[in-house]
């Protein structure tokens, strides 16, 4: 909806609401069947994995260390983050109802970012956790004690919440005189700013940075990290030792491929020039649903305690018969 342009200021809003257009390639009915079921199902999935880990952690006393609480708190951001954007999506394309508030897109954007950049520092907080374990295991006990990881974790979640908060206060500051159409499947930066009637130059550098930094700073810590536990776990003399060392740091790496190689994806779609509009809305939808739904699978194929804690699980609930 807009509103007449005569006598406003034209610093002033007056798109009321957006409309979010989804894959523009693909507006028909079957499409929009398909995108549905194919959608809903992974938000299922994503969300029974993720709950599954949690209530594991909760049910299992031996699981309340220093790594399973990362581990859980990922969990709690991987169903966190589909649910900001995949519900308003399922309405799009099962019910065709398109039109987002005006605040409830910037909402959705803020939350959108900053749970991406959250992530990204836990997973470097998981890698310092590993760090501590395998490069200084005597000091590890007293450093990364539950209550201090819980810190850790908390600075996470609100310094990755705060991250887009400078961007998204530029962009709404922005006057917005139509057209109104988000061509994407959610409000994110780049869709909703490329609305506006003003120069966005400044915002698009702003929020540049702060996207590149929030991914790259981590990301070198990882890298710097995995490069001295590598070289703390050759000099572990038994050979069982260092096995169970790279068991342990090889799921760590491959959620953190996962994540990492998606954003990269989204990044180089979003720089070449030959790439679809459809191709850069999915990359974009696969950064969000892709590391949330594999999380869970890696983790508790490649975690013996996990696993453990689930069948013991099972057989508390009589699901599965006590050996």
């Amino acid at each position: 909806m807009k509103i007449g342009m005569s006598g406003m200021n034209p610093n002033t809003s007056i798109v009321q609401e957006f409309i979010i257009v989804g894959f523009p390639g693909f507006q028909d009915q079957d499409s929009k069947k398909i995108f549905s079921g194919v959608f809903l199902s992974a938000y299922l999935l994503i969300l029974l994995g993720n709950l599954l880990i949690i209530f594991i952690f909760v049910k299992d006393e031996s699981l309340h260390t220093p790594m399973y609480m990362l581990i859980c708190s990922l969990a709690i951001l991987d169903i966190i983050l589909p649910s900001v954007i995949i519900p308003k999506m399922l309405v799009v394309f099962m019910f065709d109802y398109k039109a987002i508030s005006f605040v409830a897109c910037f909402i959705q954007l803020l939350f959108y970012h900053g749970l991406i950049t959250s992530e990204s520092f836990l997973l470097g907080l998981m890698a310092y956790d590993r760090y501590m374990a395998i490069c200084h295991p005597l000091h590890y006990p007293s450093l990364m004690t539950n209550t201090q990881v819980l810190k850790f974790i908390v600075c996470c979640w609100v310094g990755g919440l705060c991250g887009p908060i400078l961007p998204v206060i530029l962009a709404v500051r922005l006057p917005f005189c139509g057209p109104n159409m988000v061509v994407h499947c959610f409000c994110d930066h780049v869709s909703v700013v490329k609305l506006t009637c003003a120069d966005i130059t400044i915002n698009s550098y702003v929020a540049l940075t702060i996207s590149l930094s929030t991914l790259f700073i981590p990301l070198t810590y990882i890298l710097f990290s995995y490069i001295r536990i590598i070289h703390s776990v050759f000099k572990i003399a038994s050979s069982e030792g260092r096995l169970k060392a790279f068991s342990t740091c090889g799921t760590h790496l491959l959620v953190i491929s996962v994540f990492f190689l998606n954003a990269a994806g989204v990044s180089i779609s979003y720089r070449v020039s030959s790439t679809s509009v459809d191709m850069r809305i999915m990359a974009s939808l696969l950064q969000s649903i892709i590391p949330p739904l594999l999380n869970p699978i890696i983790y508790c194929l490649r975690t013996k305690e996990i696993r453990e804690s689930f069948l013991k699980t099972l057989q508390r609930t009589k699901i599965l018969p006590k050996r």
